[in-house]
């Protein structure tokens, strides 16, 4: 089964019109997760905005503003479309643990996470063609088995850790670390499938199956 991404219900009219779907991120694990469901979005226009947490801002309201901060920003200069954002933080505690810059951060945010459970929070904004915004916050628990000198070595021999959350890709070598997961797994790789597919029906977003 295809499914087309391309057409929108007319409130007014009840008739189709074309409208594009365009992923504010560059994220190529946020494109698979998608195509999973036959989404392949028409544009792909990663946002440019300052990623800094605010003073006292928790792990949970960083990553839904990152979102939609994600979806207002490319929005601007795509009128007429929908616009799907999105953010992932990893949290230890109270503490947002963003991408690490080198390898021993990485280490740093691994170690912290060896051996107990943490949060993974999903934030998504999606902007309609007519303007109207729709965000939510996802929230997956990971559980770390205690991890080794060893465990920590051989991970971090391989780049998966670059780029991602908290240091680590659930759908890589880092599967070999979770002992138990509550929520969605799909969060957790950079996107719930489930809440993005909700809101771009609740939208009027029409899929048709060809």
């Amino acid at each position: 089964m295809i499914i087309s991404q391309t057409t929108v219900k007319d409130p007014t009219s009840g008739s189709r019109v074309l409208s594009k779907l365009i992923l504010a991120s560059a994220s190529p694990r946020r494109l698979e997760l998608l195509a999973q469901i036959g989404i392949v979005p028409d544009q792909v226009a990663p946002a440019d905005i300052d990623e800094t947490p605010k003073a006292d801002e928790s792990p949970r309201r960083l990553a839904l503003r990152l979102a939609e901060e994600k979806a207002r920003a490319v929005a601007k200069s795509n009128g007429g479309a929908f616009i799907l954002a999105a953010d992932t933080v990893v949290a230890c505690g109270t503490r947002a643990l963003g991408k690490a810059s080198d390898e021993r951060e990485a280490r740093k945010f691994l170690t912290l996470l060896s051996g107990r459970r943490h949060r993974v929070y999903g934030g998504v904004c999606l902007i309609a063609p007519d303007g109207t915004e729709r965000s939510r916050v996802i929230e997956t628990q990971v559980k770390f088995r205690t991890l080794g000198h060893e465990d920590l070595d051989r991970y971090l021999s391989h780049d998966e850790w670059q780029g991602k959350a908290g240091a680590y890709a659930i759908q890589g070598h880092a599967a070999t670390f979770v002992k138990a997961i509550s929520g969605s797994y799909s969060n957790v790789v950079g996107l719930s499938l489930c809440e993005v597919d909700g809101l771009l029906r609740g939208l009027g977003y029409q899929f048709n199956e060809v």
